[in-house]
């Protein structure tokens, strides 16, 4: 994917544990591509303690799975297919351990010229619920000065 961070993505994360909900919302310039049926969004994500340190973030969105895999100190990847649960590997400073990970929603409207990626999915943990996740990301080209 080289098409030089020439487009705007917004992202608003939502997870709920306990009754307490914490939001998040990045807005980072990126990369994103259509190859046969599938698009892939590409971002890079720095760290608020260190911003040398940084996340590569690769999105794949298939009809009704989206895959997301995060490189840096530690690799995850996260598997969301629409009414399954899947296992995930999650990698920590600490060691690996395996997750499950159920999609409620998936609602891909993402065209050639971006669009948005909403998916709502749980996580749990030896099948004891852990949170309710939910994300929301906006693929918009970036405007060019003339």
């Amino acid at each position: 994917m080289d098409n030089q961070d020439k487009y705007m993505i917004s992202i608003i994360g939502e997870q709920s544990l306990d009754g307490e909900t914490d939001k998040i919302e990045v807005l980072t310039s990126g990369k994103f591509m259509r190859k046969r049926d599938h698009f892939y969004i590409g971002y890079k994500e720095y760290s608020e303690d260190n911003p040398a340190e940084y996340y590569d973030n690769l999105i794949k969105v298939e009809k009704n799975m989206v895959t997301i895999n995060r490189k840096g100190q530690v690799r995850t990847q996260l598997m969301l297919e629409k009414g399954r649960r899947h296992q995930c590997i999650y990698q920590t400073i600490a060691g690996d351990f395996t997750i499950g990970v159920f999609t409620r929603t998936l609602n891909n409207n993402l065209t050639d010229k971006g669009g948005t990626l909403e998916v709502s999915y749980t996580l749990d943990f030896d099948t004891n619920l852990m949170s309710e996740n939910r994300f929301f990301i906006k693929v918009e080209e970036k405007k060019t000065e003339e």
